[in-house]
């Protein structure tokens, strides 16, 4: 659906489909007041996820604010990924997602793997709430452990192990995030900030997940345009990953790298 679509549909409490048939309706005055200020909004560059309170994302619905990303599609390549190599290593061990955001990712593996554990992490409070709110929303809070951690600050060396790690980390340049649309300002600069290359967080993530992810396990990360060298790189100084794909997204751009922990 448009902009508009989303707007209008979600006013009405209506589907596309009777947005068009049912010209009939008016809309009250409170109505006719949220869309004027909605669009109002709009106008200034916040994002109509952020106005509405909420998006979809592999299907499903997910509440958001301006404490977390808003979940993309590019980002369904992730869970995808995730989904595949999961199958690899059996229900038996919890998956890892650092960074969780809104939840999004840990939510749609629980909700697609039945009887999944999931512990995720985010340094950000605000972004817990909100992830705890969507896993409930989803009927998937009993089977996911919401902690708030530095990525894997909070985990037990010796005590947590994970066959599979995934992550959606920051990754753009901090010299790169001012001259990026207009509506990336609305969203939280940590969620977005890679440091001075963009590589901060795989280089931490990277070199951390030795301690906690188990022999033989997945390591699966989002990644941005023109990254896979400068990441294989450090997978190739750290020594004890091999990279197994880079898979591309939607517009034919690698996305999403995996390596296996050998």
């Amino acid at each position: 659906m448009t902009e508009a679509e989303l707007l209008f549909t979600e006013v009405l409490g209506c589907d596309r489909a009777q947005l068009y048939f049912n010209r009939d309706r008016g809309l009250t005055l409170s109505q006719a007041h949220f869309i004027s200020s909605a669009l109002k909004r709009r106008a200034c560059g916040e994002p109509i996820q952020y106005i509405l309170g909420k998006t979809e994302f592999m299907g499903l619905e997910f509440l958001v604010n301006d404490s977390v990303l808003i979940p993309r599609q590019d980002t369904e390549i992730l869970v995808e990924a995730a989904l595949k190599y999961s199958r690899m290593i059996g229900n038996e061990d919890n998956i890892l997602e650092l960074g969780t955001g809104s939840g999004c990712v840990a939510i749609s593996l629980a909700k697609f793997i039945p009887d999944l554990k999931v512990t995720a992490t985010d340094i950000s409070a605000q972004a817990l709430a909100t992830a705890r709110k969507n896993a409930e929303l989803n009927r998937v809070a009993e089977r996911i452990t919401f902690l708030s951690s530095d990525l894997f600050s909070c985990l037990r060396e010796g005590k947590d192990k994970y066959s599979l790690c995934v992550s959606n980390p920051p990754y753009i340049a901090s010299s790169e995030i001012n001259g990026l649309q207009p509506e990336i300002k609305y969203e939280p600069r940590p969620a977005l900030d890679g440091g001075r290359d963009g590589l901060d967080f795989y280089r931490r993530i990277i070199n951390g997940s030795l301690r906690f992810l188990r022999r033989g396990g997945f390591l699966v990360m989002e990644m941005g345009y023109g990254q896979r060298s400068g990441i294989e790189e450090i997978f190739l100084d750290q020594g004890s990953f091999t990279v197994i794909e880079a898979i591309k997204d939607y517009n034919n751009l690698e996305r999403v790298i995996v390596a296996r922990r050998g």
